[in-house]
């Protein structure tokens, strides 16, 4: 799935600040699924669901993929058409408050899928990896650090992709949901236990909370 990598109209930014419009689409990035299939898994009243719904769609963000007849009407089913992203030029022109909203929204379902992975045994397989890291860098080496997670991201949907396919094939073996959370954002406060060698705590653990 292509990324939307230049989101300038301010209506899409806004959308991305509302939690149950990042929640539906980051579900259908992983499938196609109906409002009221959505409001079952959310747990959200499906009115508010159908309208959130509607507007992603008006947005462009997702699309109508499929209709189905449904007890005497007719049910909808929708896609993401891209991961919703906001370029860089665009983030720094963003207002400070719409940048909060869309940070909050953003941590508040990272922090949902992990604690359920956790909870259901998602960090147990011995290749997985957990890894929080603290260290001082300069200009330079900040943007080095962007730079190196951009790429990281890239490779990333490159390994979804190829699996997306040899799965369709029939061909992949002991699939599992994965999840990786990419972060780089300047800490508030010194390490407590403050390293010479940049070291940080690392543990290898499974993970299977949603990308």
């Amino acid at each position: 799935m292509k990324p939307q990598s230049d989101l300038s109209d301010p209506r899409i930014i806004k959308a991305l600040t509302h939690p149950l419009r990042i929640s539906i689409l980051s579900a259908l990035e992983q499938r196609t699924a109906s409002p009221s299939e959505l409001a079952d898994e959310l747990g959200a009243p499906l009115g508010n669901v159908s309208y959130h719904v509607r507007q992603l769609s008006a947005l462009g963000l997702i699309k109508l993929v499929k209709k189905t007849p449904r007890r005497g009407a007719i049910e909808h089913y929708y896609q993401a058409v891209g991961r919703a992203e906001i370029s860089d030029d665009d983030w720094a022109a963003t207002p400070e408050i719409v940048k909060e909203a869309v940070i909050g929204a953003a941590l508040g379902q990272v922090g949902s899928d992990v604690r359920a992975a956790a909870t259901a045994g998602g960090f147990g397989l011995p290749d997985a990896h957990l890894t929080r890291q603290r260290f001082r860098v300069d200009a330079k080496g900040w943007s080095d650090l962007s730079a190196e997670l951009a790429k990281t991201l890239d490779r990333v949907r490159k390994i979804s992709e190829d699996s997306k396919k040899r799965l369709a094939k029939g061909g992949g073996d002991g699939d599992r949901d994965a999840g990786v959370v990419l972060m780089l954002f300047e800490a508030s406060e010194a390490p407590s236990e403050p390293s010479r060698n940049g070291s940080g705590t690392k543990t290898k653990k499974r993970a299977r909370a949603k990308s």
